[in-house]
Parts: C-alpha cells; sequence; structure tokens
C-alpha cells in the first residue's frame, strides 16, 4: 500500500474503528496515526461523536412561539404597502 496520508486516512476510518479493514491497510492507517496528533485528535473527537448526540437536549419551544410570529408577520404585514 502506498504512503498512507491523512485524506486517504478518513475514508477509511469508519471501517478502520469497526475492525474490518485488511490487516495490511488496517496496519497502514495504524502506522500513520501513531505519527500524526491531528489523525489522533481527528478519531477521538470522532469516537466522541456519539456520547454527545446522546447528550443533546431537545430546546424547548415557548408555547406562545406560533401566536408571537403571527402577531408579528400580521403587523409587518399591515405596515407594508401593497405593490401593484
Amino acid at each position: 500500500m502506498n504512503q498512507m496520508t491523512c485524506k486517504s486516512g478518513v475514508k477509511l476510518l469508519m471501517e478502520y474503528l469497526e475492525g474490518t479493514l485488511p490487516e495490511d491497510v488496517r496496519t497502514a492507517v495504524e502506522a500513520h496515526v501513531a505519527a500524526c496528533p491531528r489523525c489522533v485528535a481527528f478519531i477521538a473527537s470522532y469516537r466522541e461523536t456519539p456520547r454527545l448526540m446522546r447528550d443533546l437536549t431537545e430546546a424547548a419551544i415557548p408555547a406562545d412561539l406560533a401566536d408571537s410570529l403571527r402577531t408579528h408577520l400580521r403587523a409587518h404585514r399591515q405596515q407594508t404597502p401593497k405593490q401593484s
């Protein structure tokens, strides 16, 4: 396999993390990652993503938001001159 780069390694990341890469490719990815702090950080953040997604909470939308928007739109329509 040719020299591994960050760009080519990212394309293989999912398979690498799932352990489905052929041994020679896995070895090349691991050798690159061992020498590349950027890829180490990328893999760490990639592994952290599912936990971050679980920790997200839904934003509470105020109950009166729809009424407030309608009122605002009506007021805007009344202030805007009609085009002919």
